[in-house]
């Protein structure tokens, strides 16, 4: 009789373990095991490797956006940094939310700051679609913690300061594995000030945002540059930030990436902008799409190059 139980919980435990070894195995990982690693991963070099950051971590149907399950099916279809988004709780925690509510993305209504923690973990959260999910709000320590080995993310602001971001990273020992957003050169020569390891993605569309960061004090090693969420009118941009061998990030959401979704472009079309973005001047492309934008990048992925070594 207790055999006839133990072989089926048995069957069930070995295939279980063999799924979760697959999905592991399948994720297309970022190996920047240092903060030397991540400054020399982000060195802006001719023949680097151009790849996707995913917005709010790559949502779609069935998986929300700033949710460690939908950051393991992103990296299960392609290589990706994930931008994510912090705001405080009640009690002082921060966790991953875009909005100031909750009314978009989870069961619950009002303002993230007006829930503790253990209170917002109740709730869960919405797809793309609006389905209610099995998923649950993460923590940006969890976040943080899950990306070791994996991936890089990239951590905007909302309502967290960038020295508090900063001293997140240091607190996980995530210096390898995380960067953080900075919109103002007093935040950045703040960051850099606080701790010199940390990486920025500094806010660089002008001229003069290149000339500001020459005169900061903070070395261009920190820095990787986001351009625009529209093509700028000149490649001059890209020109000077590569000349001082920093990478370049260009936003897609709010042009091919937005005309995909209502229907303006086909597959292929929005394949072609993600490559023509990249021949234009961009290392990095922020999609909302971040598996589609993966495979259109795939065969600019091909060639030699002294980056291969942090692929995997």
């Amino acid at each position: 009789m207790l055999k006839q139980y133990l072989i089926p919980a048995l069957i069930v435990f070995v295939l279980t373990g063999l799924y979760s070894f697959k999905q592991t195995a399948a994720l297309h990982t970022i190996n920047t095991r240092s903060a030397a690693d991540l400054k020399n991963f982000f060195h802006y070099t001719p023949d680097r490797i151009p790849f996707i950051s995913s917005h709010r971590g790559g949502p779609r149907k069935g998986f929300p956006e700033n949710c460690i399950a939908t950051f393991e099916n992103t990296l299960s279809h392609t290589t990706s940094m994930l931008e994510i988004d912090p705001h405080y709780t009640k009690d002082g925690k921060i966790v991953l939310m875009h909005d100031p509510t909750l009314d978009r993305t989870t069961n619950g209504h009002g303002k993230v700051a007006d829930y503790t923690l253990a209170e917002l973990k109740k709730l869960r959260l919405k797809d793309t679609e609006g389905n209610l999910t099995g998923y649950r709000i993460p923590t940006l320590d969890e976040a943080l913690q899950w990306a070791k080995g994996k991936t890089i993310l990239v951590i905007d602001a909302k309502d967290v300061p960038i020295e508090v971001r900063a001293q997140k990273i240091v607190e996980n020992k995530a210096q390898a594995n995380a960067l953080v957003i900075s919109y103002s050169d007093e935040d950045t020569k703040k960051c850099y000030a606080y701790n010199k390891d940390i990486i920025m993605e500094v806010m660089m569309s002008k001229e003069e945002n290149v000339e500001m960061m020459d005169k900061s004090g903070v070395p261009w090693a920190n820095v990787i540059g986001f351009v625009s969420h529209q093509v700028p009118e000149s490649k001059a941009i890209f020109d000077a930030v590569h000349k001082r061998g920093a990478m370049c990030v260009l936003g897609s959401s709010r042009n091919i990436d937005q005309q995909y979704t209502k229907g303006q472009i086909s597959a292929e079309q929005l394949k072609k902008g993600y490559q023509y973005l990249i021949s234009y001047g961009a290392d990095v492309i922020e999609a909302d799409l971040g598996i589609e934008g993966g495979a259109a990048l795939l065969p600019l992925q091909q060639g030699k190059s002294v980056k291969a070594k942090y692929f995997r």
